[in-house]
């Protein structure tokens, strides 16, 4: 079995387990870690972890950056300076991101049965901390969140791209080498 049929396999036998209905939205998140170079892989398998009992509703980051530079007066300028850029980013694209989640979260049919799965979050990475987008929304979730993230876990700790300093989150690490899914 490959790695993202083993992830597959954690994530079902984790999500197929009664729900418990009073937690936070922190806690209703679930972090489906898996090696930066399998992200191809992992697009071209999403079909196995909507295979739940559970309704399933999926949202691609991947084009989020350029759907927020498209809705900006003069997108041009900001190639020419981008130093100008970095201001609208720590707000204004951050709110971008989590009003696109936001909507995913709170769509007509996604309830408290419902999985809402992102995928594309490693192209934030240098725009934005995913933490802050996922701050935001957090008492949107009503059923369960599931973050596809490229990078690792260790230790509470999650670094996308494998790369910066990771965020604390309190969500459910899938991962192929913790005990929380052995």
């Amino acid at each position: 079995m490959g790695r993202i049929e083993e992830l597959a396999a954690r994530y079902r036998n984790h999500i197929g387990a009664p729900w418990q209905r009073n937690l936070a939205g922190d806690q209703k998140a679930i972090f489906v870690v898996y090696p930066p170079p399998d992200e191809r892989k992992l697009r071209a398998r999403l079909e196995l972890f909507a295979a739940t009992e559970h309704p399933w509703r999926l949202l691609d980051l991947t084009d989020t950056f350029a759907r927020w530079m498209a809705r900006l007066d003069y997108p041009d300028t900001f190639f020419k300076s981008p130093r100008k850029l970095t201001m609208l980013l720590d707000d204004d694209f951050v709110s971008f991101v989590a009003h696109r989640l936001r909507e995913a979260l709170t769509a007509d049919g996604v309830d408290e049965d419902t999985v809402v799965a992102v995928h594309g979050t490693g192209s934030l990475f240098g725009f934005t901390h995913l933490s802050e987008v996922l701050s935001k929304v957090r008492n949107d979730i009503q059923g369960r969140l599931l973050v596809f993230f490229p990078g690792e876990y260790d230790g509470q700790i999650y670094r996308l791209l494998n790369a910066r300093d990771g965020l604390s989150y309190l969500g459910v690490p899938i991962t192929l080498h913790n005990g929380v899914n052995d």
